[in-house]
């Protein structure tokens, strides 16, 4: 039997019904409800009260699955805030091809809105910190179902950061933004010097989605589907696709980023803040607005460097 494309998957609640039936009857009775806002990436439902399913869209983030399951259990213990915690892996099927999970439900809302982000912006450097701290000996490096998150800056491999991608991404906007200043802070990326110290572990996705918030307050890290080990600036990118500019200068000195870890960061966040037309989201006028609205701030604070 030929296996789906994945344009051809309909993952619903059905589907999820179905997969629990087969596989996890003990919480088949459960309500299953699609989160508000489920990624690019994978289908998430809400299963009960305390708990979430989710299924990779696309057969390059099935990597995913696994990396979660064996890691997070891992470095969970000497992170300052929680995170995902998988509580059991499916199978494939049902007519769904790929390895899937089910994790523990965390409260919280994704929002940009906080009541004191300067304090927000000293909990996330320390989350940062810490989990750069933790022993990265046999975790994994960047590779094809991380988007290569992690990579060093100007490496040839398909990620959001490579120039194959970046620069019609930039000649794209032309007329939308500026694009010889998005150029400049590209520019200045690819030329700072590389990161010189051995690999630690990275989230990869540090934005808005992936933060949860309760009453304005940080709660909670989600979604390590990006998990690595490499160069630890792309987790700079929460400087502009989380925090406000009062944050960031606290956020960077709390870290002790240097201006070559710095501009790297700058253009990690630039990268994946370029919607052009031919992007799944860009009929999505708040995530497009959300962009451009990132892509200023980037601007903005590669001219006050």
């Amino acid at each position: 039997m030929s296996t789906p494309s994945p344009d051809d998957l309909l993952i619903d609640e059905a589907l999820v019904r179905r997969l629990l039936e087969a596989q996890f009857p003990q919480w088949a009775h459960l309500p299953i409800s699609p989160v508000p806002r489920s990624g690019m990436d994978n289908a998430t439902f809400r299963l009960g009260d305390d708990m979430s399913v989710r299924l990779p869209r696309y057969r390059r983030w099935v990597g995913q699955v696994e990396r979660e399951h064996r890691w997070l259990p891992r470095i969970a213990p000497h992170l300052p805030l929680p995170i995902s915690e998988p509580l059991a892996k499916g199978e494939p099927g049902e007519g769904y091809p790929f390895p899937w999970s089910v994790y523990r439900w965390l409260a919280g809302e994704t929002t940009e809105e906080l009541v004191d982000p300067v304090q927000a912006g000293k909990e996330l450097a320390g989350f940062v910190r810490a989990l750069q701290g933790i022993d990265a000996t046999g975790g994994p490096g960047p590779s094809w179902s991380n988007a290569f998150r992690g990579v060093p800056m100007g490496d040839e491999r398909d990620s959001v950061a490579v120039e194959a991608r970046v620069r019609p991404k930039i000649e794209a906007l032309r007329g939308i933004v500026d694009t010889d200043a998005v150029t400049a802070v590209w520019e200045a990326a690819l030329a700072a010097p590389a990161w010189d110290g051995p690999p630690v572990w990275i989230h990869g996705d540090l934005a808005t989605g992936n933060l949860l918030t309760v009453e304005g307050r940080l709660s909670a890290v989600i979604d390590f589907g990006t998990l690595a080990v490499g160069d630890p600036a792309v987790d700079l990118l929460a400087a502009w696709k989380f925090l406000p500019p009062e944050a960031r200068g606290v956020f960077r000195e709390t870290l002790g980023v240097d201006e070559a870890a710095w501009a790297r960061g700058r253009g990690w966040g630039l990268a994946s803040s370029l919607p052009v037309p031919d992007d799944p989201y860009y009929a999505d006028p708040v995530r497009v607005e959300a962009a451009l609205r990132h892509l200023d701030e980037i601007i903005a604070d590669f001219r006050s460097a």
